[in-house]
Parts: C-alpha cells; sequence; structure tokens
C-alpha cells in the first residue's frame, strides 16, 4: 500500500469520524424511536419489505436489461451483494461497482460488457432519481402544498412519475436537442456560479455521447429499461410512503417524494457508508417540513432505513454467499444472448 493511498483513507476516515460525531444527536434521536415502531401493524412491516424487494428486483432487472441478458442468478447475486457493499464504506458506490464487477467476472460475463452494463444501468438509474422533481413541482405549484392527502392521490402521483419518466426519457432516448437544451443550460449555470474556474464546455456533447453509449446497450429495449428504472425509484418511494401511512400520517404527497429524492441524493455524500446520518437528519427535517409531526418523521424515516439501508446488508452477505457456493459447484459457464444485428448487418449472407 502506498503512501498516497494510507493518507488519502487516513483523511476520508478522520472525516467521517469527524462527520458522525456532528450527526450522533440525529442518528440516537433516530435509533432511540424503535420501540415505538411498535405502532406498526404487521402488514405494513411486511408490505414495506416487500416494496423494497421490488425496488431491488427492478435494479437487478435494469442490470441484467444493460448486461445482454444473462441468467438472472448471477445479476441478482452481484446487485445486491454491490448494493450491500456500498452501504459499508465511505464513498461506497465505487467499492460496490468494483466488487458487482468482479463477481460477474467470475460468472463469465465479459469485462467490457460488465464496465458498460454497469455504468449504462448506473447512469439511467440516477436520470431518473433527478428528474423525479419535476413530477411534484407543478402539482405544488398548481394546487398547493396541501395536495395529495391520501393514498389514492399518492397513487395517481405515482402514475404520473412513471408516465412523465417514459414519456420523459423516449424523448430524450430519441431526439437531441432536449438533451443539447439541457447541457447548454447547465453549463451556463455552472459557469455563472463559479465564475473564478475555468468555464466548462461541450456539456452538451458529453451527454449526447453518454446517451448514445446507453441506447448502444440497450437497442430497442430502452422502453423496458424505463420501465424498471421507475419501477425501482416508486416502488423505494412506496416504502416511506407506507411508514408514514402506517403512523396515520397523511401529508402532502409531493412534499414527501421531493423529501425522499433528497434523501437519495444524501445518501451520495461519500464522507459516510451510504449517506449514514446525512439521510438520517435530513429525511426527518424535510419530512417535518412536509407537514409531518417531529415524532412521526423520526419514526418513519428509522422505518425508511431499516428496510433500504440496513435490511440490504444481511441479504447482501447472504447472495454473496450463494454465489460463491455457485461458482464452486458449476463454475462460472454463462451462454449470453448474441446482440442484436447491427442496421449495417443485417441483410449480409
Amino acid at each position: 500500500m502506498t503512501r498516497r493511498v494510507v493518507i488519502r483513507w487516513a483523511v476520508l476516515l478522520t472525516v467521517m469520524g469527524l462527520s458522525l460525531y456532528l450527526l450522533a444527536p440525529s442518528l440516537l434521536a433516530t435509533f432511540s424511536s424503535f420501540p415505538q415502531l411498535g405502532q406498526f401493524s404487521w402488514w405494513w412491516l411486511v408490505a414495506m419489505v416487500l416494496l423494497e424487494g421490488g425496488s431491488l428486483a427492478c435494479q437487478a432487472g435494469l442490470q441484467r436489461l444493460t448486461l445482454g441478458r444473462p441468467p438472472w442468478f448471477p445479476v441478482a447475486t452481484s446487485q445486491l451483494t454491490g448494493n450491500a457493499a456500498a452501504k459499508v464504506v465511505p464513498g461506497g458506490g465505487a467499492a460496490g461497482a468494483a466488487v458487482q464487477y468482479g463477481m460477474l467476472r467470475e460468472s463469465g460475463i465479459p469485462g467490457t460488457t460488465a464496465v458498460t452494463g454497469v455504468t449504462a444501468s448506473n447512469a439511467v438509474t440516477f436520470a431518473a432519481l433527478l428528474a423525479l422533481p419535476l413530477f411534484a413541482l407543478p402539482v405544488i405549484v398548481i394546487r398547493g402544498i396541501d395536495v395529495a392527502h391520501d393514498l389514492q392521490t399518492a397513487l395517481w402521483l405515482a402514475l404520473v412519475a412513471l408516465v412523465g419518466l417514459l414519456g420523459g426519457g423516449a424523448l430524450l432516448l430519441a431526439k437531441d436537442r432536449p438533451l443539447e437544451a439541457i447541457g447548454n443550460f447547465v453549463e451556463r449555470t455552472r459557469n455563472r456560479l463559479r465564475p473564478n474556474k475555468p468555464p466548462r464546455i461541450l456539456t452538451a456533447e458529453r451527454l449526447l455521447r453518454e446517451r448514445d453509449v446507453i441506447l448502444r446497450v440497450l437497442g430497442d429495449r430502452w422502453w423496458e429499461a424505463l420501465l424498471l428504472v421507475g419501477g425501482r425509484w416508486l416502488l423505494d418511494f412506496g416504502v416511506l410512503a407506507s411508514a408514514l401511512y402506517a403512523l396515520g400520517s397523511h401529508p402532502s404527497t409531493a412534499l414527501v417524494l421531493l423529501a425522499f429524492v433528497a434523501a437519495q441524493v444524501l445518501a451520495l455524500i461519500p464522507v459516510t457508508p451510504g449517506g449514514l446520518g446525512f439521510v438520517e437528519a435530513g429525511l426527518a427535517a424535510t419530512l417535518a417540513l412536509a407537514g409531518v409531526s417531529a415524532g412521526d418523521a423520526v419514526v418513519a424515516t428509522l422505518a425508511y432505513r431499516l428496510a433500504s439501508y440496513w435490511l440490504p446488508m444481511p441479504v447482501g452477505l447472504a447472495a454473496w454467499a450463494l454465489h460463491k457456493h455457485r461458482i464452486a459447484r458449476d463454475g462460472p459457464v454463462i451462454a449470453l444472448e448474441p446482440p442484436p444485428p447491427t442496421p449495417a448487418a443485417e441483410g449480409k449472407p
């Protein structure tokens, strides 16, 4: 291990320790509400686990799609293990991707296919997350913050978000101009906010190149990817919504959706594992702003994090053990579907 690596890890662990120390009051307040989970009826707890399982299944399905549709077992076990690994170390996204890559390679999937497939699925997933607020904000502007105080309206909003993701995703995949407009807007905004830094250029071109990579990976199955990524986020959001309804709290669904997106962004902070501490503090605070009482916000945050953060860890460990057992027994033989022929190759003998 080089000196630079040692110094980098020492700094990272120091920053993590300081962050957890500063966030300790929020974490202690969250975990101290554990006895209040007794307010939940058992069917709500089952529903939350099933929703989170469905969310993880959608993510695995998306990765299987981008990997060329190999058998489900290596994709699901590697995805669950990588997801768990990402929650254990600071900046765990890279660690989780490395663990998943290694397991896919052990299963016989080519390295280039593994890298391209996982990268494409992560890009689509993150883009869909950033798009979710676009469906909540118009509802808030038109009808105010007191909208969506019942489960039926929440389901309608989820349906609108899913349809919007499909339509918006199809537009961005098929047309260049919307993506160019987004890239130019991001570029201008970034350059204005950071005038003392060298200006960033060609953002739109980079977005188009990345979009083309995703299209090459997905081919004509892009609509399946949009359905799966929509299901991935909306089912995960359903875990948080279920926790609130189980407590008898009925806040604005649109505002809860914004709080959910904020929590996912906080989870990406590379200082603590899986945003530990940041998510607990931020989600409880944003739920309170959405109209949830302080006590219910803390309990709902704990219930959501148990289902989405803590439970996937032992599940990932079990998936890793099953993967190792299957590899030791059967070896890494995988028969991948051949890629679809390119237009230039069609019609050739």
